[in-house]
């Protein structure tokens, strides 16, 4: 049974020095044994974080959206090492930027087909358009360009995303490096083209229905709005400021497989115990046990894993789109080899190990996230209460 005494002040000094409020629960072998709400959705007024306090999940919506296309994967639908040209045609003959021995760019063909696992495993060559190459600068024009489009009446956001993506070469030979980007929401365009469904769409009868997860979209009911926490940015200064500006907007046309999921504690507790648990919750079966346990294997190799670098991760490796532990010592952590999750931009943060069954998931919102510093901190409380 999970000790109380240690993570319910954790939480409180993460309060102390961070966000206005966040919350957290653990699930143990199907039973909630830990369940906390410290602090505000909204410091200006005093309205106290809630189970019904709805969060933007960011990151954490690729544990979702690659869990979905494994549903499909299982069903036959696709094979991870399928060049994804034979599903989404405008990947055919990608092109790669390459530097040559002069320094100078220079773009020409890959040396192979993007596969589906490649957009699983980060190592596609697909960007965000955060940084300043030529590569993220176009990516950044793509978005700029979407989001002032008005009609998305004869194909959907994320398939007109995916098709201007193709039109941008790649970061790397694909498979060669690891690099964080719109794999995901390219997955997300995958299975649309497969079920013939909606990412939402799909998302909500495969997962959310069965997990009885009736606080989760990517549109927010404008019955739901009031339950939606402030998002908080820390300046140099300490000073907490609320931002509306932040994504995922309440009304989007973008279904972001990548990020754009709205959901509660309890919601993703489900989903988190669900993967835990073999794949089944409550009697509803999602994932099969052996495709969770291909999931949470590390899947990179010793030329793409350097890419694998930041502060919280060592001594993990990466799965199909998600963070895997496989070497505790080098982590520090006490979590054993197999366990694995991901966390969003905002600092929300899931763990799930199927070897003790177990799932936890931390809900803030704020930036900077201070998820160095948190995570492992969580991490070692959790895992030492067992």
């Amino acid at each position: 049974m999970l000790s109380y005494q240690n993570l319910q002040p954790l939480l409180k000094s993460f309060v102390e020095k961070g966000p206005v409020g966040c919350s957290c629960a653990v699930m143990h072998e199907g039973e909630k044994v830990f369940e906390e709400y410290i602090g505000y959705a909204d410091l200006e007024t005093q309205k106290p974080i809630t189970s019904e306090t709805i969060f933007r999940i960011h990151s954490m919506t690729k544990i979702v959206t690659c869990t979905a296309a494994l549903i499909l994967y299982e069903r036959g639908k696709f094979l991870l090492n399928d060049p994804l040209e034979e599903y989404l045609p405008e990947f055919n003959n990608p092109q790669v930027y390459r530097t040559s021995k002069e320094g100078k760019q220079e773009i020409s063909l890959a040396s192979r087909s993007i596969l589906i696992k490649d957009l699983f495993t980060m190592t596609s060559g697909l960007s965000y358009s955060w940084g300043t190459t030529e590569q993220e600068r176009r990516v950044k024009e793509v978005e700029e360009q979407l989001n002032n489009q008005e009609d998305f009446t004869k194909e959907t956001y994320i398939r007109a995303l995916s098709k201007a993506l193709s039109t941008i070469p790649l970061a790397f030979d694909p498979g060669t490096a690891w690099k964080y980007g719109y794999s995901h929401d390219v997955l997300g365009a995958l299975i649309e083209v497969i079920s013939g469904k909606t990412l939402g769409q799909f998302l909500n009868e495969e997962i959310f229905k069965p997990l009885s997860m009736n606080n989760t979209y990517f549109n927010l009911p404008e019955e739901k709005k009031e339950h939606l926490s402030n998002f908080y940015i820390r300046n140099e200064e300490g000073k907490l400021i609320k931002t509306l500006d932040m994504f995922p907007k309440v009304d989007t046309r973008f279904e972001s497989g990548g990020g754009g999921l709205f959901s509660t504690l309890g919601d993703y507790s489900q989903f988190a115990h669900m993967l835990a648990s073999g794949g089944e919750l409550n009697g509803n079966r999602i994932i099969g046990r052996n495709t969770i346990q291909l999931m949470s294997t590390n899947h990179l190799n010793s030329q793409n894993s350097s890419d694998f670098n930041w502060n919280r991760l060592a001594g993990y490796g990466y799965g199909l789109g998600v963070q895997v532990m496989i070497d505790p010592p080098t982590s520090g952590s006490n979590s054993p080899v197999g366990e694995f999750g991901w966390n969003g931009m905002s600092g929300t943060w899931v763990t799930i190990c199927p070897k003790e069954k177990l799932s936890a998931v931390y809900m803030q919102q704020m930036l900077p996230n201070f998820e160095d510093y948190q995570q492992q901190r969580l991490r070692s409380v959790i895992y030492g209460s067992l």
